[in-house]
């Protein structure tokens, strides 16, 4: 049995206040007013530190990227969880209105070294969301997608993997449903996630230990048992080659639903309880680093196709490897593609 002022503490660490998105600003000791633009931030009150031992345990129940999860709370306050994800919302932030300026717009598109398109649009966001990062955090190192490494030291405990634009392909044919992708790395694990879709003006967010929130509003996945009654997305089938092709097309001829063409906004719906199955080859650790504490906190899981957690060493020497990722609301169902996908 708690004591009252345990049951205080444990009441207030457990029911989180939602503050108008224009009231808070947090530096390293103290919040003042300011202007936070979108959306409002899910933010915990000081007592929420003092968490009764028999439910510390929850705070990390949606932490499975790596070994020393558990120890990841100990290490965090919710201090510093609420000022991470009070930057990466203005990450977020500045970010969309470089995009908004350029969305169904003529500019020029380039080519870089492995086909794929790039716009101005893709580079002046993720400039504007680097100087943020390199004002707030200068110690804190910066890997992008358009320009790779940043930092003076060659290691840092936090890493900010950025794609300014997931979906260039989407975003070039003035399709919206592309995404600005932020993750802030904790010693190699995701610690905060963001997927923004600026011109729908739709923000998920997750954060390590908490409930995963679209504009605001705490979210889950959906209960699906059966691979035969899911609804299962891919950004194309087309992205496929050789065995991976073969593997995705046994998952295809099982699920109720295959539809096509959400880049990371597939991730989100899956989320948001209105997807089941996500499954793509070839994605960079910019593509899917963001995804895991979005996912993770509604409920779901990611992994490979051999159902490992996804890690990716972020340091000046670090290549941008492919990987294989399904992800899926319903535990029973991921393990059901995993084994139709026969990925050994």
């Amino acid at each position: 049995m708690l004591s009252q002022s345990q049951s205080q503490s444990y009441f207030l660490s457990q029911s989180p206040k939602f503050f108008p998105s224009h009231s808070l600003h947090f530096s390293a000791n103290t919040a003042t007013a300011t202007t936070l633009s979108f959306p409002a931030l899910k933010l915990h009150s000081p007592l929420s530190l003092q968490i009764h031992p028999k439910f510390a345990s929850t705070m990390t129940s949606n932490s499975k990227f790596s070994d020393h999860s558990d120890t990841l709370q100990s290490l965090l306050s919710d201090a510093d969880l609420d000022r991470f994800a009070h930057v990466a919302n203005k990450l977020a932030d500045a970010s969309g209105e470089v995009i908004r300026k350029y969305f169904r717009k003529k500019f020029e598109i380039l080519d870089k070294e492995d086909s794929s398109p790039v716009t101005i649009a893709d580079k002046a966001a993720e400039e504007s969301m680097v100087s943020i990062i390199l004002e707030n955090f200068p110690s804190h190192a910066i890997y992008g997608e358009e320009n790779g490494w940043r930092c003076k030291e060659k290691f840092s405990d936090y890493v900010w993997v950025l794609d300014p634009i997931d979906g260039t392909k989407s975003f070039i044919t003035g399709k919206p449903l592309f995404g600005t992708l932020i993750a802030l790395l904790h010693r190699g694990k995701p610690i905060v996630g963001i997927i923004d879709q600026p011109i729908l003006r739709e923000r998920w967010i997750g954060i390590s230990g908490r409930r995963t929130t679209l504009n605001g509003e705490e979210l889950s996945t959906r209960t699906c048992a059966k691979l035969s009654q899911a609804y299962l997305y891919t950004t194309s089938p087309h992205l496929f080659s050789g065995d991976a092709e073969e593997a995705f097309a046994r998952v295809r001829s099982k699920v109720k639903v295959p539809l096509y063409g959400c880049d990371c906004y597939a991730y989100a719906l899956l989320a948001s309880g209105y997807v089941d199955l996500v499954i793509e080859s070839g994605l960079k650790p910019y593509d899917f680093l963001s995804l895991v504490p979005v996912i993770e906190g509604a409920g779901g899981i990611i992994t490979d196709w051999k159902g490992h957690h996804l890690h990716w060493d972020a340091s000046p020497d670090s290549r941008a490897t492919s990987f294989n990722v399904v992800a899926a609301g319903d535990k029973q169902i991921h393990q059901q593609a995993l084994d139709s996908l026969q990925w050994h």
